[in-house]
């Protein structure tokens, strides 16, 4: 990431990264400190015009097109092919199995809504309201039972999602897991398909938005894919 954007040399205030990018065009480029300036303000206005800088609130940062806008354009792309070729009908639900409690709650709303939607599917949680009366253990048996593809947030490990992924996986529902580490994924369960994000990323909602979506939709064309194998 690079810290530094373009404005009127007035306004602009020094950023942390300023003096290693200076130093950068002074060693090897030659660029004379003088000169300095007014090659950064072209600089970043002829990146922002070829569409290689992503902004996130104050923060800036140069797009690594074999990850940035490429890998947004190629899951566009597949996005788009996935919607075509899976079986969706109007009233298929996905399953959320995560934990309640913020920060990891909170993403229900910001990031599994808006991504199960973009799959074409109605998400559903166990504190939805749809299951106002009943058992608890009765409506999460209904959710999962019921919905076409689950989504399970591993993140710190609740006890109440691994409950809620091991009756996924005696129905043999197709399940697509979501974790911020490694270790709270279960080795028995490393073969399904994975999404890991970083939330030290500034643009890691949105990717992981995309994933999902993309995630899902791929589930539920390749069931077999995201199924706990049964042992021989």
């Amino acid at each position: 990431m690079v810290g530094v954007s373009p404005g009127p040399l007035s306004s602009r205030r020094p950023r942390r990264g300023e003096p290693f990018f200076g130093n950068a065009l002074l060693d090897p480029f030659g660029i004379p400190k003088e000169k300095q300036e007014e090659f950064k303000s072209v600089f970043f206005e002829s990146l922002d015009d070829a569409k290689l800088t992503e902004s996130h609130g104050q923060k800036r940062r140069v797009v690594d097109v074999s990850t940035g806008a490429g890998l947004q354009a190629d899951t566009a792309g597949t996005l788009e092919r996935l919607e075509k070729t899976a079986n969706i009908e109007a009233g298929d639900t996905c399953f959320v199995m995560m934990s309640f409690s913020d920060p990891t709650g909170s993403y229900y709303k910001t990031i599994y809504e808006p991504a199960i939607t973009k799959a074409g599917l109605r998400p559903i949680r166990a504190d939805d309201d749809m299951f106002s009366t009943g058992k608890i253990v009765d409506q999460i048996w209904s959710g999962i039972q019921s919905s076409k593809v689950l989504v399970a947030e591993l993140t710190g490990r609740n006890p109440n999602v691994f409950y809620e992924l091991g009756l996924a996986h005696a129905l043999q529902k197709p399940v697509v897991l979501v974790s911020a580490t490694e270790k709270d994924v279960p080795f028995d369960v490393q073969h399904i398909r994975v999404i890991y994000y970083n939330v030290l990323d500034p643009f890691w909602g949105e990717k992981l938005i995309a994933k999902i979506a993309e995630h899902v939709l791929s589930a539920i064309q390749n069931p077999g894919e995201a199924i706990l194998r049964k042992p021989p």
